[in-house]
C-alpha cells in the first residue's frame, strides 16, 4: 500500500458502518419519528438483561435509508424491521462479550471514527450528528454500532492468537495454489450473508432477503446495504470479496455467478447457514502476469486555517483557493513542485503508486490523463487543498495475486471462520426474550 498521507483522505474507502455520501446527505427522513415517548421507549427484546427498544430498531432502519441514499417508503421499514431487530441483538451480544473480555474501546476510537466519516464525505466538522439527529436517528445507535465494529474486530484478533501471524509458508502455498489455477476463469465477486440460526425463523429471513434484493435492484448501493446488514466479515469493505474462482464459492453460488452478467445482483441464494446475495463486478482469466502503470508523483498540500463550509466559505477559503488555482496554471515540472514552501507535514514525494489500484475511479481517471509535468486542478477538501502532478509513467509487469495478498486473503478466511463460530456461541449461551 503507497504511504501517501492524501490517500487517507481520497482513496480508502469508508469501511466503517456505511456510505454516507452526498446522495445520503440528500436523502429524506425514511419515516416520521416517533410521536410518542412511551412508544419509542417500548422494550422489544432483553438480551442477558440488556434491552432493545422500539426507538433504537426505528433509528436503524432510518439510518439504512439514510447510508443507502434512497427514498424507502415508511411500508418497506416496517418490512425490515424484524431483520433490524435481529442485528441489533448480535450487536448487544458482541459488545457484551467485548466488554466482559475487557477489550477498551475509548471514546476518542469513536470520535476519530465519527471524524474520519465526516473528512472522507467533505463533511464540515459536527454535520454528522446534526444530520442523524434532523432524520429522526438516535446518535448512540450510530455510536454503539462504530463500538460494536472496533470492539468486534479487536476482540477477533485477540482470539486468533499465534494465527494471526501468517507464515512464509502459508503465503507460498496459497501463491502456488492461485498459479495452478492459471486460465480458469476468476470472478470479482461482494456478498451480502444472512444468517439462519433457527430453522423455523428461515421463511421470515428469506421474505427479508428478499426485501434487501429489490432494494438493491432499485438502486440501493451494495457496499452500503453490506455494511449495514451483512453478517460475513467482508461487511466492513462494503461486501468485497475480490478476485475468487469458483472453487472458492459455495457450490450453489459459483453455479449462479458463472452465469451472471457483469452489474447483476442474484436472487436470495441458500447455502449452509443460511442466505447469501451477491453481486458480479467483473470476470477474468486467472493467474496471469499483467502489466501495471506505476506513477511518481508530487503533491503539494494548501492547508485551510478553518475546516471548510462549502455553504459558507470565508474570504481567507476563497484566497487560499486562488492561490490554488494560480499555482495549478502556472507550475511545470516536478522541480518547480518541489521547490514550493511547504504549508503542511505531508510529504512531497508520497512513493510509487499502481494506477489501476487507484480508488475512486475519478482520482484514478484523473491521474490517467494528466500530462506529465503539469498540475492537476485544485482538489478541494474541508482542510485544504490538494494540488497532483505526475512526474512519470512506467509500464512494469507485476504478479496479480501478491505476497500481500495473500496474507490478507489468508487472514480474513481464518477471521471469517472464527468470527461466525463465536457469534453461534454467544447466541447459544444468551437468554434472549423478544416481545410482540
Amino acid at each position: 500500500m503507497p504511504r501517501t498521507p492524501f490517500l487517507a483522505v481520497l482513496l480508502v474507502p469508508i469501511l466503517c458502518l456505511g456510505a454516507f455520501s452526498a446522495a445520503a446527505q440528500r436523502a429524506p427522513a425514511a419515516a416520521p419519528a416517533p410521536s410518542a415517548t412511551a412508544q419509542g421507549n417500548r422494550i422489544l427484546a432483553v438480551v442477558n438483561g440488556d434491552v432493545v427498544t422500539q426507538a433504537e430498531v426505528n433509528s436503524r432502519a432510518r439510518l439504512f435509508a439514510m447510508n443507502t441514499g434512497v427514498s424507502i417508503s415508511p411500508e418497506v421499514l416496517d418490512r425490515l424491521r424484524p431483520q433490524v431487530l435481529r442485528l441489533a441483538i448480535d450487536e448487544k451480544l458482541r459488545i457484551q462479550e467485548v466488554q466482559r473480555r475487557r477489550i477498551a474501546v475509548s471514546d476518542n476510537d469513536i470520535a476519530e471514527a465519527i471524524g474520519d466519516i465526516e473528512r472522507r464525505n467533505n463533511m464540515p466538522q459536527g454535520m454528522l450528528r446534526a444530520q442523524l439527529r434532523s432524520t429522526g436517528i438516535q446518535t448512540r445507535v450510530l455510536f454503539d454500532q462504530i463500538r460494536a465494529q472496533i470492539g468486534w474486530g479487536r476482540l477477533l484478533r485477540q482470539m486468533l492468537g499465534p494465527l494471526a501471524e501468517i507464515s512464509e509458508q502459508d503465503i507460498q502455498g496459497a501463491i502456488a495454489n492461485h498459479r495452478a489455477r492459471q486460465g480458469q476463469t476468476e470472478y470479482l465477486v461482494g456478498e451480502i450473508f444472512i444468517p439462519v440460526d433457527d430453522p423455523s425463523t428461515e421463511s421470515e429471513v428469506n421474505r427479508f432477503v428478499e426485501e434487501v434484493v429489490g432494494q438493491l435492484r432499485r438502486g440501493s448501493p451494495f457496499p452500503a446495504v453490506a455494511t449495514q446488514f451483512s453478517q460475513s466479515q467482508t461487511a466492513v469493505q462494503g461486501g468485497d470479496l475480490g478476485w475468487v474462482t469458483s472453487a472458492q464459492l459455495d457450490p450453489e453460488v459459483a453455479s449462479i455467478v458463472d452465469r451472471m452478467p457483469s452489474g447483476a445482483i442474484s436472487n436470495a441464494i441458500r447455502v449452509a447457514g443460511g442466505f447469501q446475495i451477491v453481486t458480479l463486478r467483473g470476470k477474468r482469466e486467472g493467474g496471469r502476469i499483467q502489466n501495471s502503470t506505476m506513477l511518481s508523483l508530487r503533491q503539494l498540500f494548501l492547508p485551510f486555517s478553518g475546516r471548510l463550509d462549502p455553504q459558507a466559505p470565508t474570504d481567507a477559503h476563497r484566497a487560499v483557493l486562488e492561490r490554488a488555482q494560480r499555482l495549478s496554471a502556472s507550475l511545470r515540472g516536478c522541480e518547480q513542485m518541489d521547490a514550493q514552501p511547504r504549508g503542511s507535514d505531508r510529504p512531497a514525494d508520497p512513493g510509487p503508486i499502481r494506477l489501476e489500484a487507484l480508488n475512486p475511479p475519478p482520482l484514478r481517471q484523473m491521474l490517467a490523463t494528466l500530462p506529465v509535468g503539469r498540475a492537476s486542478q485544485p482538489v478541494i477538501s474541508p482542510d485544504g487543498i490538494l494540488i497532483l502532478m505526475v512526474c512519470s509513467r512506467e509500464q512494469a509487469q507485476q504478479e496479480e495475486f501478491s505476497a500481500d495478498a495473500a496474507r490478507q486473503q489468508i487472514l480474513r478466511d481464518r477471521v471469517e471462520v472464527l468470527a461466525r463460530q463465536l457469534q453461534r456461541e454467544l447466541r447459544r449461551r444468551a437468554v434472549i426474550e423478544t416481545r410482540a
